[in-house]
């Protein structure tokens, strides 16, 4: 199917809303039947991920129907990496020695034709950790996802002195533009999250609106929908912008039922994952919210 979705009228701002048009019925449904994909593959993938979020990332995926393996030395990527239905590179917690294997994984993905998923995790609050960052770039990653502050600094190649660490200072909407150049340089899908988080492929943008505002009190929640993404592009690697957009909204959607039984963010978490492992085909189809930014 192609990445573009059914036209839809557009109001005089140029901004098509999510009640206005049947944009988000369509990828209610697509979002559905790639969860649905997810569900029936179980695809195997490969995350590389940070000290902090390794427990909700595997947790995220089994919930999802994928299978998680956290492999990280650098003595089983030859022969594991090639192996995956795709990988997920963190760098969360980035040192010297866990740097090589992200690098040999990215290479050896790439070379097997598997798709491989970066976050760029505070990639200004250091010399060392752009520099890792852009290095990993240049080995084209499949899925850049990173908040606002992180797609900034990695498009322009720069450190912004008003760096939060992993916190994002700016709006989703204040790094559009710098994700669709980023998608332009590096061939990548790029996904800024935010309040509404927007995806693109450096020609068209398109937001999910779903979510909920106590998922930021949740330490990795970033990091489980970049894996959920590499999760959602192993079962259908030609439909990468797809693929990306669907995931986001399916976590998003798994948030938002989880709320109506949280009490606090630790109870949210638990009913998150409860959530995206009970999703079915009419909530996702009817609570999918997503507008086609023009």
């Amino acid at each position: 199917m192609a990445d573009e979705s059914p036209p839809a009228p557009e109001p005089a701002d140029g901004n098509v809303g999510p009640a206005r048009n049947p944009v988000g019925v369509f990828w209610g449904g697509r979002a559905w039947e790639f969860l649905s994909l997810v569900r029936a593959r179980s695809p195997l993938v490969q995350c590389i991920t940070n000290f902090v979020s390794m427990d909700l990332v595997a947790n995220t995926l089994l919930a999802a129907g994928a299978s998680p393996a956290m492999v990280h030395s650098i003595h089983e990527i030859e022969g594991f990496t090639p192996r995956c239905d795709a990988l997920y590179v963190n760098v969360g917690t980035l040192s010297e020695s866990w740097l090589p294997s992200m690098r040999a994984a990215a290479s050896a993905a790439v070379g097997a034709g598997r798709p491989w998923v970066l976050d760029p995790v505070a990639v200004s609050a250091s010399d060392f950790r752009m520099d890792a960052c852009l290095g990993l770039v240049a080995l084209r990653p499949t899925v850049i996802r990173g908040n606002p502050s992180e797609i900034l600094a990695l498009s322009s190649a720069c450190r912004f002195s008003d760096s939060r660490g992993v916190d994002s200072s700016h709006e989703s909407m204040d790094a559009v533009g710098a994700a669709m150049s980023l998608a332009e340089a590096s061939g990548a899908t790029v996904a800024v999250s935010g309040a509404i988080d927007y995806v693109t492929d450096g020609k068209q943008v398109v937001g999910t609106h779903n979510g909920v505002a106590m998922m930021q009190k949740i330490t990795a929640t970033g990091c489980a929908v970049t894996a959920l993404i590499a999760a959602f592009v192993a079962v259908d690697p030609s439909n990468t912008f797809e693929a990306t957009l669907c995931a986001l909204s399916i976590f998003g959607l798994a948030g938002e039922l989880g709320m109506d039984l949280a009490r606090g963010p630790a109870s949210l978490r638990t009913n998150m994952i409860d959530s995206l492992y009970g999703l079915d085909e009419q909530t996702v189809a009817s609570r999918v919210i997503v507008s086609q930014r023009r």
